[in-house]
């Protein structure tokens, strides 16, 4: 069947359907589903920047706005109220072809956009003065612009040519213009009356403009002034023109000084989203100006009266906001007068982090683009939501996004394009990933003993894309095209479009993922498994005893044991559970339901290990019950007075192993571990930290394994299906690049916890293990990845092992793990037949039945690298970046490292410069539409522990962060490279909703409110020096800010609205995330402060990385070189 197949004709899945035979699930939930999903286009995300192209393209031109009225052209002025610039990302930029020949990639969103009009390239350099950007209504217009009306508003009259002027009376301006290398200055997108403003080269004649209503997709940056040193805080201006700090809002952010007769914080500007105290002075580079002036001597404004009830353009969204939105502080007011004459040029001004694309608009934006409608999954090649907009799935064919992303959902037709580009081509896999309750389980499908139907050459499985042919007696392989018979019992005829008459009755047919029953051919020597067990490894030496861990961890284990995963509608859980306790030496437990007393037996010869016990180490836990409690409470008195230090570490996962091995059957090992194992064994280790290291060729080492010894024993695990999960207690270094090597070869997880105390961490340390002991867990995993002719896949990231090319092998995958895949062209694509990925998984599942699990994607190719560019998901792209990167660390030395990353997505962004976007001068940074954030979160990458250490972080933070990214999925990367930071105080006790979030940097930051910060692993509260007694009340339960405690670890519980709702907050958090985060107070100006600081990633980092300011002028010098 045709992938863009019509409607379909048969019944939807929400309609009574014949029975599915031989599922377990009943038939398809949800509502009637349209046969076609409303929109071919998936739009992707964020504000449309009003932005510049040539002479418009002959051809078909946008529809007409849906609000009847044609969008007025740059520089008209409009009524009052009159929001025409959507920020709903219209990507469908006519990037150089034919508007005809570019088909729309967008949902044509409820508002109409504008274009602007592109500056002539000039020869002049920046030797014109500049005081601000010359707003839409003020620009020199071309004649033809100047005349031309539109509804009812005329275009204001040009100002004296040659100077930009500070903005009119009318308009809301916002921060300075800059010339990144001087030819051509550049206006940054001001919301000004309506129209999306144009990129303008100050005081320069305009390039014809284009027709209103053309599509555009690209944004226009300003950059920095050459030659003078960003300063590491906004706008650079000095502290004497903050507004006063006695907590008056603050006016919008000025390029120029007030003119005459402009309010600077009336009603006409008000910004909804003041700050309500700024934030002190932070010393600035740059001169230090006088006193803003209430005027500015020298030519007038334009004539036109000021019109009220314009917003101001806020957190670097380009153009119109939705409406008044709380807590965007906006960057600071008023830059001060540089003296009455126009003579001299200003002095020189930093770029505005306002004016630069912001995170958090192009998510806020996609939200209430996309999150109110399910995302349908029948067409080939759209862009999902971004993953932090919540939307439901419904499936009609291609997998959720939930379980693979890509990072282009276009890719080139042939190898040369994707060499042009740069664009990575990659999938992000996430097979057992967890839906949300609304959303349907894959259906599991029994074929009985003649097992799944598949392509005889390629061994695809039977999916949505496979064509019937000769009335339905055979297929047609979509991967390879090879022809296979339909086996009898699989056949049915075809209808007159050509597809099965059971078409909606099987899953494999009209779904794109599914779970087919597996036969014995698809098991370990031809016999099926049995169920997996788990084995509890504990360390019972001096530190772990101590620290009261081995008595914490046997209390928990007594209920936990209640939890062990389980089918569906199992009554108890099949998986069995063993005891180990180790230091120098391991103690086995034999714990039979037949035994009064649990009996321990000692493994002293550690360097040739064996399982003292076959019957009664692996036992069901309800059978064993009052033994295995007997041996919990007896095993922390047991050791209570040891003196032993030493441990051993690779003698333990070898034990457990080797129980595995004996009992015929997978599991899963948890090793409760301390210290560094010196003890004389196997796999001893030394301590080889060395900070000196750090910045030399020889840094890769810290990242390496000390031997080779876990490499084989990973090995070994995997070969068994013997997964290990590793919780580490750490009070010094202990080698995590060493002891993560089995585990993340396995797939199992790591957890950390470095000088653990009982009052702060245990919360932190059970809320984990009760995950692990209960998260969904595939065993004895192998995943293939399979492609259309054309593309194959060529590499793999993530915790798992490769024995081959084509396996990726997981002695374990849980439900939190995602694989990375990248695809490398072998032949051309066809734009017409697209192309397709079907992820095959074979697993154990926890009941010991073997399953094969299917996703099937399809994309769609294209020969214009616009249509690449259009398509690209820019969470995803990172995901990848900082997983190449973090491998690359491994073989070669981190600046490498970092500077390939640069040079890659500086490649990305020239290409697209060059061969898409209109032409304009060289002083413009462009950005595709949707790739406008990768400059911010690339920075993020770069900026990240493993790649850029501060002093404070030690080598095993760095290789245990270089581990956890490594199987991250896509929300995952998202909020870690770049947290979310939420504004309590601004938080609506009554409703459930969280605050809106604000960039992550420290001038958003009012010391009169409380604010949260996540990234996945923490949860930092910080609270201002001037927040009101009655909130820390409220919050703490203490009376002054000097009375908080630091060393808090929850919040303490109190009956009052923003005590309940704060709480709710942090809990809603912790469920979303993987792992329970640590929570962490911070008072400003505390010592922890600096901590806290690290991640306000936008600004300045200790360690030495750039503010987003200052990369996004880096990154557009790399560019021009590259361009030029």
């Amino acid at each position: 069947m045709s992938v863009n197949q019509q409607a379909h004709t048969g019944p939807p899945y929400g309609q009574p359907q014949p029975g599915y035979q031989g599922y377990q699930q009943p038939a398809y939930g949800g509502q009637p589903l349209p046969g076609v999903p409303q929109s071919q286009y998936g739009a992707y995300n964020g504000p449309m920047p009003g932005y510049q192209q040539p002479v418009p393209p002959q051809g078909s031109l946008r529809a007409p706005p849906t609000s009847g009225a044609p969008p007025p052209a740059s520089g008209a002025s409009l009524p009052s109220g009159h929001l025409t610039y959507s920020q709903f990302g219209h990507g469908d930029v006519q990037n150089g072809i034919p508007a005809s020949a570019a088909p729309m990639q967008r949902p044509p969103a409820s508002q109409p956009f504008l274009p602007g009009s592109a500056p002539t390239p000039v020869s002049q350099t920046s030797t014109f003065q500049q005081y601000g950007p010359t707003p839409a209504s003020v620009q020199q217009l071309s004649n033809h612009m100047a005349g031309m009306t539109i509804g009812s508003t005329t275009a204001p009259a040009p100002p004296p040519a040659g100077l930009g002027y500070g903005p009119p009376t009318s308009v809301p301006p916002v921060s300075g213009s800059f010339s990144a290398t001087g030819s051509g200055l550049y206006t940054p997108y001001t919301a000004s009356q309506g129209p999306s403003p144009t990129s303008v080269s100050q005081g320069l004649p305009l390039a014809q403009p284009p027709f209103p209503g053309q599509p555009v997709s690209t944004q226009r940056l300003p950059t920095q002034v050459p030659g003078f040193a960003p300063s590491p805080s906004s706008t650079g201006i000095g502290p004497s023109s903050y507004p006063p700090s006695t907590g008056a809002s603050r006016p919008p952010t000025m390029p120029g000084p007030p003119l005459p007769g402009q309010t600077v914080a009336g009603p006409s500007m008000s910004q909804p989203n003041h700050v309500s105290s700024p934030p002190p002075p932070s010393t600035m580079s740059g001169p230090h100006p006088g006193p803003p002036m209430s005027g500015l001597h020298g030519p007038p404004p334009p004539t036109h009266p000021p019109q009220p009830g314009y917003q101001m353009q806020q957190n670097g969204s380009f153009g119109q906001v939705r409406g008044p939105q709380p807590n965007y502080g906006g960057a600071y007011p008023g830059t001060p007068n540089y003296g009455s004459q126009p003579g001299p040029p200003p002095p020189p001004k930093r770029l505005d982090p306002d004016s630069i694309p912001s995170p958090i608009q192009v998510i806020e934006d996609d939200r209430s683009n996309r999150g109110s409608e399910p995302f349908v999954t029948g067409v080939r090649g759209q862009v999902p939501p971004l993953v932090t907009t919540n939307f439901l799935v419904k499936d009609q064919g291609n997998a959720s996004p939930r379980y693979i992303r890509c990072t282009s959902y276009n890719i080139p037709c042939t190898s040369d394009m994707a060499k042009q580009s740069q664009v990575p081509l990659a999938a992000v896999i996430k097979p057992l990933a967890t839906l949300p309750l609304e959303e349907t389980l894959p259906y599991l499908v029994d074929h009985g003993e003649s097992g799944p139907v598949r392509c005889n050459r390629c061994k695809a499985y039977m999916c949505p894309f496979m064509q019937f042919i000769e009335g339905g007696r055979r297929f047609q392989c979509c991967f390879c095209s090879c022809v296979t018979e339909v086996p009898p019992h699989y056949f049915q005829h075809l209808d007159h479009t050509g597809k099965r008459v059971d078409f909606y009755d099987r899953p494999e047919l009209s779904l794109g993922s599914y779970e087919f029953l597996a036969t014995v051919d698809y098991c370990k020597n031809n016999k099926f498994p049995s169920p997996p067990a788990f084995i509890f490894m504990i360390d019972v030496s001096y530190n772990a005893v101590k620290s009261g861990l081995v008595r914490l961890i046997c209390e928990e284990l007594k209920s936990l044991l209640d939890y062990l995963p389980r089918e569906g509608n199992m009554k108890e859980s099949a998986i069995r559970v063993g005891f180990v306790t180790y230091n120098k030496v391991l103690h086995f437990y034999n714990v039979k339901s037949s035994l009064a007393q649990p009996q321990m037996m000692v493994v002293s010869d550690v360097a040739d290990m064996f399982v003292p016990l076959l019957d009664g180490f692996l036992v069901n836990v309800n059978e064993s019950r009052t033994v295995i409690v007997s041996l919990l409470d007896q095993i922390p008195e047991m050791f209570a007075d040891t003196r032993e230090t030493e441990t051993v570490f690779a003698p333990v996962i070898q034990a457990g192993l080797e129980a595995l091995k004996a009992a015929e059957c997978a599991g899963k090992l948890f090793i409760f571990h301390t210290s560094l194992p010196i003890a004389e064994a196997p796999g001893k280790l030394k301590n080889r930290d060395d900070k000196k290291l750090i910045n030399t060729d020889k840094e890769k080492t810290l990242f390496q394994p000390q031997t080779s010894f876990y490499n084989n024993l990973a090995k070994d695990c995997v070969a068994q299906g013997c997964c290990v999960d590793l919780f580490l207690f750490p009070n010094q270094y202990l080698d995590v690049a060493t002891l993560g090597v089995v585990t993340y070869q396995t797939g199992g997880s790591i957890y950390k916890y470095a000088y653990f105390q009982l009052e702060t961490d245990q919360d932190r340390f059970l809320n984990d293990l009760r995950r692990d002991v209960q998260k969904e867990v595939g065993f004895d995993a192998v995943m293939r990845v399979r492609t259309s002719t054309g593309i194959r896949a060529t590499d793999f990231f993530g915790a798992f092992y490769m024995s081959n090319t084509t396996d990726v092998e997981m002695a374990g995958l849980d439900c939190n793990k995602t694989i990375t895949v990248e695809f490398k062209h072998d032949d051309k694509l066809s734009e017409d037949s697209g192309a397709l990925l079907q992820c095959a998984l074979l697993y154990t599942s926890c009941a010991g039945q073997r399953r094969l699990r299917i996703h099937n994607l399809s994309l769609n190719c294209c020969t214009q690298l616009a249509d690449l560019y259009r398509n690209c998901e820019t969470d995803t792209l990172i995901n990848y970046l900082a997983k190449y990167a973090y491998r690359g660390v491994l073989s070669s030395p981190v600046k490498t490292v970092r500077d390939a990353l640069i040079n890659q997505c500086a490649q990305i962004l020239a290409c697209y410069r060059k061969n898409c976007a209109s032409p304009s001068s060289a002083g413009q940074l462009i950005l595709p539409e949707c790739m406008k954030l990768l400059p911010v979160y690339l920075n993020c990458v770069l900026k990240s522990d493993v790649l850029q250490p501060g002093p404070e972080v030690t080598t095993d933070d760095r290789a245990y962060i270089r581990q956890l990214v490594t199987s991250m999925d896509v929300a995952e990367t998202n909020v870690f490279f770049y947290p979310r930071l939420l504004p309590l105080t601004k938080a609506d006790v009554d409703s459930d909703s969280l605050p809106a979030a604000i960039r992550n940097s420290e001038e958003r930051l009012s010391k009169g409110d409380i604010y949260l910060l996540e990234n996945g692993l923490n949860i930092f509260v910080w609270v201002g020096v001037n927040v009101q007694q009655g909130l820390i009340q409220n919050l703490f339960g203490v009376s002054s800010f000097s009375q908080i405690s630091n060393a808090l670890s929850t919040l303490p519980v109190l009956e009052n609205p923003f005590s309940k709702k704060v709480r709710s907050i942090v809990d809603m958090l912790q469920v979303q995330r993987s792992r329970y985060m640590k929570l962490i107070i911070v008072k400003q100006e505390d010592k922890l402060e600096m901590l806290f600081k690290h991640f306000l990633v936008e600004d300045k980092s200790l360690s030495g990385g750039a503010s987003y300011v200052d990369f996004l002028c880096h990154m557009h010098k790399e560019i021009r070189q590259l361009l030029s």
